[in-house]
């Protein structure tokens, strides 16, 4: 049994994305045949998967099986990117471009010479960076913020998504000329609930992690336990699994983690559903016209008056619909239809989202190993 892990995992503890990647389950080991025949060219890869399937760990996977494993991998998530400052991350600035540019500074495409780059929620990006990112790919070079020269690069890209790229395409919020020059080798991960045979060595392999880390014994599973797993809709993916063997080592006796300390969610499917969420039944009572209702409570608050009243109503509907959709992000753009990179802003903004970091430095080769 082999597995697939991001360096540096126990730097991510609030991080979203998968830190393992298991090839049990028939989907994965196609999908792994599949990664060994595209990762020695220097085709442009597109990864399509939901939030926590394990999208990064692919794509470094795809550098350490390239002839430019030696270089850097670059990983840039540009959903987490400011719009005003986007162009500056990925292509780079001189001094005195912009207030604040009080010295030349290269992008992420320079960073990441001779090796690779992984854009990571590359559905994200604006519209104008769109246009900058085709030509980019075209020309094989940048020109920085602010420049005229350009600057050749020698870079390959691994692009990534949770989101239907052609219905964004179809729906004007992604240029087609730039999907057609991404979608060349297309990688598409399964979910978690797709891929059972991955559920219980992804769990083993959790529960030796943290096992160590808390400087448990010996633990394993009882039967029922590990029936439970495999019948969860791990609505999260890899994440969730991961959170949910953790919790159950802090809190599991004599040993042994039973179905009790699995703290699982009510979805048997894994598809979030707004009408049936439990989020949505603390916060919002049945009632025969919401809308009504709603419009009365408005009618209410403004009657009442205040300060700043427009802006505590926006944040207001931005925080019901975060907790209606279990702090989703994905979920409550696509509900608020805005995208994630404006509710990512507005949600550090209200207080209700930390910043995390938007890039890492080039990394460690992966490490292969075995799964006892």
């Amino acid at each position: 049994m082999s597995v697939l892990t991001l360096p540096n995992a126990e730097a991510l503890a609030l991080s979203v994305r998968a830190k393992a990647l298991v090839f049990d389950d028939p989907r994965s080991r196609a999908l792994l045949q599949r990664i060994r025949r595209i990762a020695p060219s220097d085709a442009t890869a597109l990864i399509v998967g939901e939030t926590g399937t394990g999208k990064e760990i692919v794509a470094r996977h795809l550098h350490e099986l390239s002839p430019r494993r030696a270089r850097p991998f670059v990983a840039v998530n540009c959903g987490a990117l400011s719009e005003t400052l986007v162009e500056s991350e990925l292509f780079g600035h001189e001094r005195g471009a912009f207030t604040g540019a009080v010295a030349a500074k290269q992008g992420w495409f320079e960073t990441a010479q001779g090796g690779t780059l992984f854009l990571d929620e590359i559905g994200d990006l604006p519209a104008v960076t769109q246009v900058k990112l085709l030509r980019v790919l075209q020309e094989r070079e940048v020109v920085r913020v602010g420049a005229r020269a350009p600057i050749p690069i020698d870079v390959r890209l691994i692009a990534a998504t949770n989101v239907d790229l052609q219905e964004a395409v179809r729906a004007g919020k992604f240029r087609e000329d730039l999907y057609y020059r991404l979608n060349v080798a297309v990688l598409e991960l399964a979910p978690l609930r797709e891929r059972p045979g991955d559920v219980l060595p992804l769990a083993r392999h959790f529960l030796g992690v943290y096992r160590q880390r808390l400087g448990l014994g010996d633990v394993a599973f009882d039967a029922d336990a590990e029936a439970r797993l495999l019948t969860h809709g791990w609505p999260g993916n890899i994440r969730e699994l991961e959170n949910v063997i953790h919790h159950a080592l802090l809190i599991c006796r004599d040993n042994r983690v039973v179905v009790d300390d699995l703290r699982l969610g009510a979805s048997g499917t894994g598809h979030l559903s707004l009408r049936s969420s439990p989020a949505r039944a603390a916060i919002l009572p049945v009632v025969a016209d919401p809308w009504a209702a709603l419009d009365r409570a408005l009618r209410a608050v403004i009657d009442g008056g205040g300060a700043d009243l427009h802006g505590r109503i926006d944040r207001l509907v931005l925080r019901a619909a975060f907790e209606v959709c279990e702090r989703n992000q994905v979920q409550t753009a696509k509900l608020l239809g805005i995208s994630r990179n404006v509710l990512r802003a507005r949600l550090i903004d209200a207080g209700d989202l930390r910043p995390q970091r938007t890039a890492e430095a080039p990394a460690p080769r992966l490490a292969l190993g075995g799964l006892g």
